[in-house]
C-alpha cells in the first residue's frame, strides 16, 4: 500500500511539473526535462563541458573586430555577427559570467552613438533586420528600455509591409528565413510578451512548411537546386526550435510546427554519421562532414530533447554523439574547423545541370573560424547549460 501511494504522489508530483512547464506527460513530452539532461547531456569529457566549450568560443567573438571594418565592401554589421553574439550573450549569462556578459555588452556601446548608428542598416532585408536580436538580448540581461526600444523597432519594421496573409514582404521562401524572420520575431515577444510577434512568426513558419518541407522532413535549398544542403536545413531546424520554445501549445499553429519539426528530426536521424556529423549534402554519402549545418542540427536536437518534444532515448543519444563530434572539431584558438563559405543556390551560380550543381557543392571552400559555424557552437553550448 506505501508503495502505490507512494507511487501515485510522485506521478502527481511529475504531472504537476510537466503542467508548470508547459510540457504534457503524454507523447509530447515523453522524458521529463530533468531526467533527460541527466541521462544524456551531463558526465562530458572535459574537452567536451558546454560551459567551458561555450566560454572559450564566445571570448573568440569578443577578440574578433566587426567585418565592416576589415571589409571595405561592407558597411554594416552582418547576419553571422548577430549570429554569433545572441549565442555568446547566452553563453555569458547563463555561466554567470559577469565580465565576459559586460565586455559582449560593452561591444555594441559604439552602435548607440550616431556616428555608430549609421553601422545598423535600414535596408528591408533579413539580412539586416536580424540586427535587432542582440539589443534584445542585452535588455533581456539587464533591462535597460533604450535597448528595447531599438530592437523592437526592427521587429515591427520588419512587419510594416505584408502580403494579403499576413507574412511580412521580407519573406524570399529561402529556407535561411526561417531562423533570420523567426528568431527576431521570438526575440520580441520574449522582450515584450506580446502575442503580435507570436502570430506573425507562426504564421510565416508554417506557411514556409508547406511550401518548402519535403516528404522525407527535409528542405531543398531551391526548386531549381534539388539538394538537401546542410547549413540551409540547419537555418531551419533551428529555426523551428526558437519558435517552439516560446510558442503556447494552444496557439493554432503550434501542432503543425511541431509536426514539422518532428519529421525534419526523423528525416535527419537517418544521415546522421558515425562521427555525429551530417554532410554538406545530407544525403550524399560522398560529401564531407561539414560544422555549421551540423551544430545547427545539435542545437534542434538538443532544446527538442530537453523540452520533451522528442523520445528522448531515442534523439538524446544523438544529440551526444553530435556534440562530441563537434567539439573534436574546436582547435585551441576556439576556431572550429570544416564550415563551409556563404553559398548561394547552385542554379544561379552553375547553371541547371545538376551534375554541375552537385560538383559546386562540393568543391565550395570550407573556413576555420567562419561565424557561420561559431554561433550555433554558442546556441548549443546554451541550450545544453539551460
Amino acid at each position: 500500500m506505501i508503495a502505490t501511494r507512494n507511487a501515485g504522489l510522485f506521478a502527481t508530483l511529475i504531472s504537476g511539473f510537466a503542467i508548470l512547464t508547459g510540457c504534457s506527460t503524454t507523447s509530447d513530452a515523453p522524458q521529463p526535462a530533468a531526467t533527460a539532461a541527466k541521462n544524456y547531456f551531463s558526465d562530458w569529457p572535459e574537452r567536451a563541458d558546454p560551459a567551458t566549450v561555450g566560454r572559450r568560443i564566445a571570448s573568440n567573438f569578443v577578440a574578433r573586430g566587426f567585418d565592416f571594418q576589415l571589409n571595405p565592401t561592407h558597411r554594416w554589421i552582418i547576419y553571422p555577427e548577430v549570429c554569433a553574439w545572441y549565442g555568446a550573450l547566452q553563453v555569458a549569462q547563463l555561466t554567470e559570467d559577469q565580465g565576459l556578459k559586460q565586455q559582449l555588452i560593452g561591444k555594441f556601446d559604439q552602435f548607440r552613438t550616431p556616428e555608430g548608428a549609421n553601422r545598423l542598416s535600414p535596408r528591408s532585408h533579413v539580412d539586416y533586420r536580424i540586427t535587432g536580436v542582440v539589443p534584445l538580448e542585452i535588455y533581456l540581461i539587464n533591462g535597460d528600455p533604450s535597448y528595447l526600444t531599438l530592437g523592437r523597432d526592427f521587429a515591427d519594421k520588419q512587419w510594416e509591409s505584408t502580403t494579403p496573409d499576413g507574412i511580412t514582404t521580407e519573406a524570399r521562401y529561402w529556407s535561411d528565413d526561417l531562423y533570420m524572420l523567426p528568431v527576431l520575431q521570438v526575440q520580441a515577444y520574449r522582450a515584450t510578451k506580446d502575442p503580435k510577434y507570436l502570430d506573425r512568426v507562426a504564421l510565416t513558419m508554417v506557411a514556409y512548411l508547406d511550401k518548402l518541407q519535403q516528404q522525407n522532413g527535409l528542405f531543398l535549398h531551391s526548386p531549381d537546386s534539388p539538394f538537401y544542403w546542410g547549413r540551409g536545413n540547419g537555418w531551419v531546424a533551428a529555426g523551428m526550435a526558437e519558435v517552439l520554445s516560446v510558442l503556447p501549445p494552444e496557439h493554432r499553429h503550434y501542432k503543425r510546427i511541431l509536426q514539422g519539426y518532428r519529421s525534419m528530426m526523423a528525416g535527419l536521424l537517418k544521415y546522421q554519421g558515425t562521427d555525429g556529423l551530417w554532410l554538406q549534402l545530407i544525403d550524399q554519402s560522398d560529401f564531407w562532414p561539414e560544422t555549421s549545418g551540423s551544430a545547427m542540427f545539435t542545437f534542434a536536437l538538443v532544446e527538442g530533447v530537453k523540452r520533451g518534444w522528442l523520445e528522448a532515448p531515442t534523439y538524446g543519444p544523438a544529440a551526444r554523439k553530435a556534440w562530441l563530434g563537434l567539439v573534436a572539431y574546436v582547435d585551441t584558438a576556439a576556431n572550429i574547423r570544416e564550415t563551409v563559405v556563404g553559398t548561394n543556390k547552385a542554379s544561379k551560380e552553375v547553371g541547371p545541370d545538376l551534375d554541375v550543381q552537385k560538383k559546386y557543392y562540393f568543391d565550395r571552400p570550407r573556413k576555420t573560424g567562419d561565424l557561420h559555424g561559431q554561433s550555433p557552437m554558442m546556441w548549443t553550448a546554451a541550450a545544453l547549460l539551460r
